[in-house]
């Protein structure tokens, strides 16, 4: 895991002072882009200190659950469930798609009934593309493949088709793949909802001053990117994976805007849909209660 720079503390304020907050966030283009304020010292917060650490989604799913390691951590809301006991979603950071989300990618044409019977990699069992995959097919078998290898995969012969997510949504085709289905399409036809697929979550032991701090702290990160954006894509554009300036822009466009300073009643609402239906469903093995903080 590689870390990009924390935030200096005005150098008169006394160490003993100073609270680390511990933030973990995916290496991708749209969440390098959300914490370009915090991490490159343009946003500042008196007596805290922010360290920052990148990884995948999925290893940061699993280390929420099993670990409770970071103040503050991205997560699939399809995680959310299994740590809501430490962690409370914040109220802003959240990447929603408007009728877009994972897809289902193949390397010939299939019905939506013939895929229903194909082996599919998938990036994660906790990954919210994992949990609307299982509500659309709840049959389907898959594979677990790391996100960044589900398109080499299906190239090299070894599937038939992958369920992607991240930059992929944007460059499949550039690989000779066809897609089968967009599942935020296919959600907003079954709920006319939006489809929340990643939030920040924070731990609660942090204390309800130091939660209310630290969510300011990322919505005033959001909208310094927002404000300056030639300037927070060109930080972002070194974890565009593949991407050349005008596709990260789209792609940042579409999972850092408005909704993620606020996701809006229909938002909220689709999360907690989005859970409940997981859990009547069998997905998810026991009742969710959503909770947003800051």
């Amino acid at each position: 895991m590689s870390a990009i720079p924390s935030i200096p503390i005005d150098a008169q304020s006394p160490s003993s002072q100073v609270r680390e907050i511990t933030i973990a966030h995916s290496p991708d283009s749209d969440d390098a882009f959300m914490f370009y304020g915090l991490a490159t010292n343009k946003v500042r917060v008196p007596g805290y200190k922010f360290t920052h650490t990148l990884t995948d989604i999925e290893t940061l799913n699993q280390k929420a659950i099993h670990e409770a390691f970071y103040d503050v951590t991205a997560i699939s809301f399809h995680a959310y469930p299994y740590i809501q006991d430490n962690y409370a979603l914040m109220a802003c950071g959240g990447s929603v798609g408007e009728g877009y989300g994972p897809m289902i990618v193949a390397s010939r044409t299939f019905s939506l009934d013939d895929i229903k019977r194909v082996r599919v990699a998938v990036p994660g069992k906790l990954t919210t593309a994992y949990l609307t995959l299982k509500l659309f097919a709840p049959e389907i078998e898959t594979a677990v493949v790391p996100f960044d290898r589900i398109i080499p995969e299906i190239q090299a012969g070894n599937f038939e088709a992958g369920l992607i997510i991240h930059e992929g949504q944007l460059t499949y085709a550039q690989s000779g793949l066809r897609k089968v289905i967009d599942l935020g399409q296919w959600w907003r036809d079954q709920t006319r909802l939006p489809l929340p697929l990643g939030g920040n979550a924070i731990r609660r032991s942090l204390g309800d001053q130091r939660i209310r701090v630290v969510t300011q702290a990322l919505r005033d990160s959001i909208q310094h990117g927002l404000d300056h954006r030639e300037e927070a894509l060109t930080y972002a554009m070194q974890f565009a994976r593949d991407l050349d300036q005008v596709q990260a822009n789209k792609f940042v466009g579409m999972y850092v805007n408005e909704r993620t300073l606020n996701y809006g009643e229909d938002g909220r609402e689709a999360i907690r849909k989005l859970l409940s239906m997981g859990h009547e469903r069998g997905i998810i093995p026991h009742p969710v209660k959503v909770d947003f903080v800051g």
